[in-house]
């Protein structure tokens, strides 16, 4: 009974971690942080909190103790990750579809379809981003990616894992991000109802062009595209999600209480951080052997990811100055112009390449990354928020 307690006691306490503070009304100061509620019509304040939970805040923390965790179990126990990695069905690793599945499901239970109504209000902002997303960011990342690997890093890697990390840093820039894309527009007090939009709209996008783009880009660099396999994985990681996402939120907001959303996805929310830490642990487990003979590996995926990461962001935030856009919506769209929904990226990697693949490897470098580059940014667009109109 004690230990029940405990264990009770103990999930009560994680599970705060990554709820959303409570809200109050609106200050009469136009630059406190922006909360947004589940259903994106309201912008809300909070009073001297971070939207970011201790989980999203330290993510970088975790992944690189997870990482940790993940090599050496998988030196100690290579028989048990080999066994996870026989558990698979038509190239889909049953264990792993299982975590990334807790990962993004509640991601899309946060998309609302409603406010596509709002499409027209801020034409610039989403013309910025879908421009980054869909015409720029997957390409300079692929070009990026064979200019490092196959010139700069050429005497470094062997050519067949470069094709490899080439094809992960493509899933990563062929999948815009559609959670931390929030949290981003919060801390640079951005366009609540902005961001929302600007999320539907990239899912709906995605089920379509992901696919497209990501073999276009695969064919490029001479990689074999097994199209079935990437048609399931955008069909089990974006669509089947989406729609569960969607038949949820509806059956949440039947009475227009949006704050069942709220309260429903803050409880969810500690299993999809939790996925995605598992997930990373199984990887690196995989991968155990690789990176201990060569430790430098991570380190030279890593740099054309940042260099990516800045150079994108640097496109969009300053079109959007030379645009007349305001900062409230010109951050957001660069921020989320830059973000990566990492998540599907691995998910893709994984099914295409396989548990023990470079593509899965570089991906999961991504995660790595991501956080500390996002705030950096984040800092810098809140410094210079005087370059734009109010």
């Amino acid at each position: 009974m004690i230990a029940a307690a405990a264990s009770r006691s103990f999930a009560r306490r994680f599970s705060r971690c990554f709820r959303a503070t409570p809200v109050r009304p609106a200050a009469a100061d136009p630059y406190q942080p922006l909360c947004l509620q589940a259903s994106g019509d309201t912008p809300v304040t909070t009073q001297n909190t971070s939207p970011l939970g201790v989980f999203e805040r330290y993510l970088s923390l975790w992944v690189g103790l997870c990482i940790a965790a993940g090599v050496a179990l998988g030196l100690l126990m290579p028989g048990t990750f080999q066994v996870i990695a026989g558990l698979e069905y038509a190239s889909v690793n049953l264990v792993v579809a299982v975590f990334i599945w807790v990962m993004i499901y509640p991601m899309m239970v946060n998309v609302d379809f409603a406010s596509l109504k709002d499409v027209g209000k801020k034409p610039k902002g989403l013309c910025i981003t879908l421009v980054v997303n869909w015409l720029i960011k997957p390409f300079t990342m692929a070009a990026l990616g064979i200019l490092f690997f196959e010139h700069l890093f050429a005497g470094l890697v062997d050519p067949a894992s470069a094709k490899e990390y080439i094809a992960g840093m493509i899933l990563l820039g062929v999948a815009p991000c559609t959670a931390m894309v929030f949290v981003w527009s919060q801390l640079v007090r951005g366009d609540a109802n902005y961001t929302l939009v600007q999320v539907s709209i990239n899912d709906i996008i995605m089920v379509f062009a992901f696919a497209p783009i990501t073999a276009l880009l695969l064919g490029v660099t001479d990689i074999i595209v097994p199209w079935a396999t990437l048609v399931l994985s955008v069909i089990l990681y974006v669509v089947i999600p989406l729609a569960a996402g969607y038949v949820t939120r509806r059956m949440l907001d039947r009475s227009g209480n949006h704050e069942g959303i709220a309260e429903f996805t803050g409880r969810i929310k500690p299993f999809s951080i939790m996925g995605l830490l598992a997930t990373v642990v199984l990887l690196f487990g995989f991968q155990a052997e690789t990176i201990i003979a060569d430790p430098l590996l991570i380190a030279l995926i890593a740099a054309p990811l940042i260099i990516q990461s800045y150079g994108i962001f640097a496109i969009a935030y300053l079109w959007g100055k030379v645009w007349g856009v305001p900062f409230n919506t010109a951050a957001p769209a660069a921020l989320i112009g830059t973000s990566n929904f990492f998540e599907l990226a691995v998910a893709v990697a994984i099914s295409l390449f396989g548990l023990n693949s470079g593509a899965a490897l570089a991906t999961v470098v991504g995660v790595l990354v991501e956080v500390p580059v996002m705030l950096s940014l984040v800092a810098f667009a809140n410094r210079t928020r005087h370059w734009f109109k109010a």
